[in-house]
């Protein structure tokens, strides 16, 4: 059985919990495939699943021309537009380029080891293949990328990851799994999940890693929109309903599991829903608004952003009339 900790309680629902590193794991049955990833899709910043000397660990970036297809929502969209309906705008309309942070590109080789780590035989996934691992992987990356990352930094997030639980003891059912439903009411949503967990139950865990530390307290549940999110697709999709959401921070090892309730994920489900309004009512027009705040700071786009003088590009359309 997948078990969550009792926790402390965040806003009105089901109670979050934490754990520090050394948290038991769960024997689980073997995989089935991963299903598979459209390295085109708007919304993947992800790594592919394991070296095939025919695509590159970090995606290509945005400079060139590549097909538009009708936006749908993602955790990390969703986010865009409550945070700045014009960064949503530039992202998925526009989909200008953006320079990468040492944190966006530590982030993707941890995931990328992470992941092709349980492309191993259980026996093999131990500390020393990982940091194998990690090594092939940084020599997959751009020379522009690899300036970005220092070794010794990700080798400590990798170490972190076995602190905290034993990949032998492991068989996903998948890992950086592509997910995808359209709701009743017509909206799109999809993302990546890092790793599906099943018992014998036909139970499913959802895990995501963080490279960073774990939030506050009384952040903890915005920290799980994400997951949320994910059990929302996998609910629509599959007709199941997750038995635990788990947050993996490698910064601190502690871990954060929160177990969903059907009534919680439909009353998140009508949350997406009017954002989704919300966005559309933007669409037709373009009026899609800066929202300025602390997080200005780090957006590729202050240039043309009104919020600091500059003048966004000439509104490209809404691409509705695109296959999505």
């Amino acid at each position: 059985m997948i078990e969550p900790t009792a926790g402390r309680a965040v806003a009105d629902e089901a109670a979050p919990s934490r754990a520090a590193a050394s948290v038991p794991t769960v024997p689980l049955p073997r995989p089935a495939p991963d299903a598979a990833r459209p390295l085109s899709e708007p919304d993947a910043a992800r790594p592919p699943s394991a070296p095939d000397g025919a695509r590159p660990v970090t995606p290509p970036r945005q400079d060139g021309e590549r097909p538009r297809r009708r936006p749908a929502l993602s955790p990390s969209r969703a986010a865009d537009f409550k945070q700045c309906p014009l960064l949503y705008r530039f992202r998925v309309v526009d989909r200008l380029p953006e320079q990468r942070s040492p944190a966006q590109v530590r982030g993707i080789v941890v995931h990328a080891v992470l992941e092709r780590l349980f492309g191993l035989e259980p026996p093999d996934r131990v500390p020393p293949r990982a940091h194998a691992l990690l090594a092939e992987v940084l020599a997959e990356l751009t020379a522009e990328d690899r300036a970005l990352v220092e070794e010794a930094d990700a080798a400590r997030l990798v170490d972190a990851y076995f602190a905290m639980e034993d990949p032998r003891r492991l068989t996903p059912e998948a890992c950086e799994v592509f997910l995808e439903a359209e709701l009743e009411s017509g909206v799109g949503v999809r993302g990546y999940v890092d790793r599906l967990d099943v018992n014998a139950a036909g139970e499913l865990r959802i895990v995501d890693y963080k490279t960073g530390t774990a939030p506050r307290a009384v952040f903890e549940a915005r920290a799980l929109f994400q997951l949320k999110f994910y059990a929302l697709v996998l609910l629509r999709s599959r007709g199941v309903l997750p038995r635990q959401l788990r947050l993996m921070y490698l910064g601190d090892g502690e871990s954060l599991s929160h177990r969903p309730e059907r009534d919680e994920l439909e009353r998140f489900e009508r949350t997406l829903v009017a954002l989704w309004r919300a966005v559309l009512r933007a669409a037709p027009t373009g009026d899609f608004r800066p929202s300025p705040g602390r997080m200005c700071t780090w957006c590729s786009h202050q240039a043309i952003c009104p919020a600091f003088g500059g003048t966004p590009p000439e509104y490209p359309g809404w691409p509705d009339d695109l296959p999505g």
